[in-house]
């Protein structure tokens, strides 16, 4: 059965390369083959052996489609695409705004008739989600720029969910959910490693799962993935709104997430002419502890917000989250006092679409308020994968086994009994509070590249971690001058 996967993802890829000439993007391809996709696997729920009631109207279903041709189907399937967008729950969100990019009758007609020949619901649910992430993976691979914004490397997610532990009943939140790639392996990790019972199975299916995206067609995704992995109901567990706006007043046990790249938060100004333009927003919340432009530090902050006492936290963070002054500083001498941030693993460059990216883990845990005026935080362990690490898309790829040290060490059964080894070290709070701007930029291991020519990383890479920098400089003096206007 697992062999089927790859044949029918390739089958399926190899369409698009024919639509690519009448100017389907990959990413127009994936959302066009949800929208038929769903449709096929809706119907086939309604026939035996699972007999379920049908959640689609007669007149817009599978049978439908497969009983026209030519420009007539072309026509009722954009009528279908506008009447089911205006539904309430799954089908609005998968629908809502959705429009037919496939021009061509004829091509529109060979798509259905692909999807026609396979029984999807027949399939194991993993090879169901093994075919879709396929897809999604194949788009990141041939679209990169807009790519990396949703697609976190299944491996690193992979550990993330295996220190943070997942159990059944706990409630898991996504702030930035993309194509929900942290719901996906924390479902597999519970069901896989717990006997659950018909209740936790339930839970585990209707309530476990929360998240936010605020790219529509991404939620789009989201939504589809999750169903063929047969998480969910016929209500959305995916919303599509930007959850920076507010506090949503939702509360998780688990907050894993990957906020997309890029520090800014925008938003777009119309002049007096008619004149698109974008610019930097604050969020102005009671809950934050320092209002700034910078999205990661927003997010972060959204995040401490969201978790409920005691729950755990896995967050994607860029360098600048770790060294910038002003609201970075601000925010991360809170996290230290507020929260047990136990543990940062440093990330390598090369393993996001987005090129140059340095990213890391923050992993914390969130404490009830202290009256002995101590921090919660003891020592920050930080597990350095980035030094003498070169990874790429292509030729050398992170797979799951490059994390497995880091998972060893993280040592989740017991956080106490952490040693140290070359790449793994411990840091107080009396020593990182004394650090120039409390930065959590550490690193201890001899970098080779910077003595061998031949090893350092490609001019697109070095020049992009500069272009980094001086954004970060520069968002740091904006940030200043804007202080400085207000007081």
């Amino acid at each position: 059965m697992p062999g089927e996967a790859p044949v029918i993802v390739q089958k399926l890829w190899n369409y698009c390369d024919i639509l690519q000439d009448d100017g389907v993007s990959y990413g127009d391809y994936v959302q066009q083959l949800t929208n038929i996709l769903f449709l096929k696997m809706a119907d086939e729920q309604t026939r035996p052996p699972l007999n379920k009631e049908p959640i689609i109207p007669k007149k817009y279903g599978w049978e439908s489609l497969t009983s026209k041709r030519g420009d007539d189907l072309e026509t009722h399937y954009r009528h279908c695409l506008e009447e089911l967008g205006k539904k309430p729950g799954l089908l609005g969100v998968i629908y809502r705004k959705s429009q037919n990019k496939i021009q061509d009758p004829a091509k529109l007609e060979r798509l259905i008739r692909l999807i026609n020949e396979e029984t999807w619901v027949g399939l194991d649910i993993d090879v169901k989600g093994e075919i879709y992430e396929g897809l999604l993976e194949k788009n990141a691979d041939s679209s990169q720029k807009g790519a990396g914004q949703y697609f976190t490397p299944r491996a690193l997610i992979s550990a993330m969910v295996d220190v943070i532990r997942p159990k059944p009943g706990e409630t898991i939140g996504d702030p930035a959910c993309g194509t929900g790639g942290f719901f996906l392996s924390s479902h597999r990790y519970i069901d896989g490693n717990y006997n659950l019972d018909k209740d936790q199975k339930k839970f585990l299916k209707e309530e476990t799962f929360h998240g936010w995206d605020i790219v529509t067609e991404v939620v789009r995704l989201c939504a589809m993935n999750m169903y063929l992995h047969g998480i969910g109901t016929d209500e959305s567990q995916v919303r599509n709104d930007d959850s920076l706006g507010a506090d949503p007043g939702d509360r998780f046990d688990i907050v894993m997430t990957n906020p997309p790249f890029g520090k800014k938060s925008t938003v777009t100004i119309f002049s007096e002419e008619g004149k698109a333009e974008k610019e930097s927003m604050s969020y102005e919340r009671d809950d934050f502890w320092a209002t700034t432009s910078n999205k990661q530090l927003n997010f972060l902050q959204h995040v401490k917000t969201i978790l409920g006492v005691n729950g755990r936290c896995a967050i994607v963070v860029p360098d600048n989250v770790l060294f910038e002054g002003g609201a970075g500083e601000t925010v991360r001498r809170r996290m230290l006092e507020q929260m047990d941030c136990h543990t940062l693993l440093r990330l390598p460059t090369g393993i996001f679409y987005a090129g140059g990216v340095k990213a890391n883990v923050m992993f914390f845990d969130k404490k009830p308020a202290r009256t002995d005026g101590k921090p919660w935080t003891e020592k920050v362990w930080i597990y350095d994968l980035r030094t003498n690490q070169h990874f790429t898309q292509k030729e050398s790829i992170l797979t799951r086994k490059h994390l497995d040290d880091f998972v060893r060490c993280y040592n989740a059964k017991n956080r106490q009994r952490r040693k140290e080894t070359d790449r793994f070290r411990a840091y107080s709070y009396e020593e990182l509070v004394k650090r120039d701007k409390v930065s959590l930029d550490i690193s201890w291991l001899k970098d080779e590249s910077l003595e061998d020519v031949e090893n350092l990383p490609p001019p697109e890479e070095i020049s992009e971690e500069i272009k980094g920098s001086l954004e970060s400089a520069l968002d740091s003096i904006n940030e200043l001058v804007d202080d400085l206007g207000k007081k």
